[in-house]
């Protein structure tokens, strides 16, 4: 026999319904229902999604230094090396070839100064120097140049004569015993005699591109070493400083020091490259040898 509707098998409640569930209020929040698409939305475009929760909320667990390379970075080398590379298609060089800027000449170097020298000399008295030696001339003798670092003597009745280029460093010294001599046709000029030893220093410093006038002059010496008829018939000393003075104002160099006469020796130095002339006096008379 059927069973009229309502009456058929079905779940049943074992137990009766808690009616108090119905009545309580709910213990959370309902989960946000899905907005549904609207019409403004196309077909197929998801809705645009919301966090919850700030960005901020999110922080790493470990700090990023934490995270090392396990190998050195210099381990990965390159399997081939890199010449094995080569383009597939030549470069057009009519098309990336750009316009070469003009070429700007080049200077040639400046040519090396050439080291000044002196002339070759006429006689043994015009006494040539090394490179930084410090030179000493004996009477009669004398030299002009840049090579020598200083030049030295000793002086009686002699007198010396030292000229210095303060521009080019060019120095020399002279020591004559005598002030002139009556010279013969075609005989050599000696340092001896003041007249020709200093016109000797004019020729060699006009060689060398300069003129008298561009030097300092200094004068020393002309002691008296002789005494009584002597002195008075010959006086060597005077003669010879009164022949300095006269060749200094003739050739027109400018005289800078002076220390002459009396009768005591005397020993002059030169320093080529600062032009200071040292003068030192001694004691009593005049050697012997240095005696005219």
């Amino acid at each position: 026999m059927r069973k009229p509707p309502g009456q058929r098998g079905g779940w049943a409640p074992t137990q009766p319904a808690d009616t108090d569930l119905l009545t309580r209020p709910p213990q959370h929040a309902p989960l946000p229902s899905r907005p549904r698409p609207s019409a403004a939305v196309p077909v197929g475009a998801s809705p645009v999604f919301q966090p919850t929760r700030p960005l901020t909320d999110f922080q790493p667990t470990r700090p990023f230094n934490d995270f090392q390379p396990t190998r050195p970075f210099n381990d990965f080398q390159p399997t081939r090396p890199a010449a094995d590379f080569q383009p597939t298609r030549p470069l057009d060089a009519a098309a990336s070839r750009a316009p070469a800027p003009p070429a700007v000449p080049k200077r040639p170097p400046a040519p090396a100064p050439a080291p000044i020298t002196a002339p070759s000399a006429d006689g043994h008295w015009q006494v040539r120097g090394a490179p930084g030696q410090n030179l000493v001339l004996m009477p009669g003798q004398m030299h002009l140049g840049q090579q020598v670092a200083s030049l030295r003597t000793l002086l009686g009745s002699c007198v010396a004569i030292t000229l210095w280029h303060p521009t080019r460093r060019i120095g020399g010294m002279c020591h004559f015993l005598l002030p002139q001599r009556q010279r013969r046709n075609g005989e050599p000029p000696d340092g001896r005699y003041g007249d020709e030893t200093v016109a000797e220093m004019v020729k060699v410093l006009t060689a060398l591109g300069t003129q008298p006038h561009e030097y300092v002059a200094h004068l020393y010496g002309g002691a008296d070493t002789m005494s009584g008829v002597s002195a008075a018939r010959f006086n060597i000393g005077e003669r010879n400083i009164e022949q300095g003075w006269s060749l200094i104002d003739r050739y027109g160099f400018q005289l800078d020091g002076v220390d002459v006469g009396e009768d005591i020796p005397r020993t002059v130095a030169l320093t080529l490259a600062t032009g200071i002339v040292t003068m030192r006096r001694g004691t009593g008379h005049a050697p012997d040898h240095l005696r005219t």
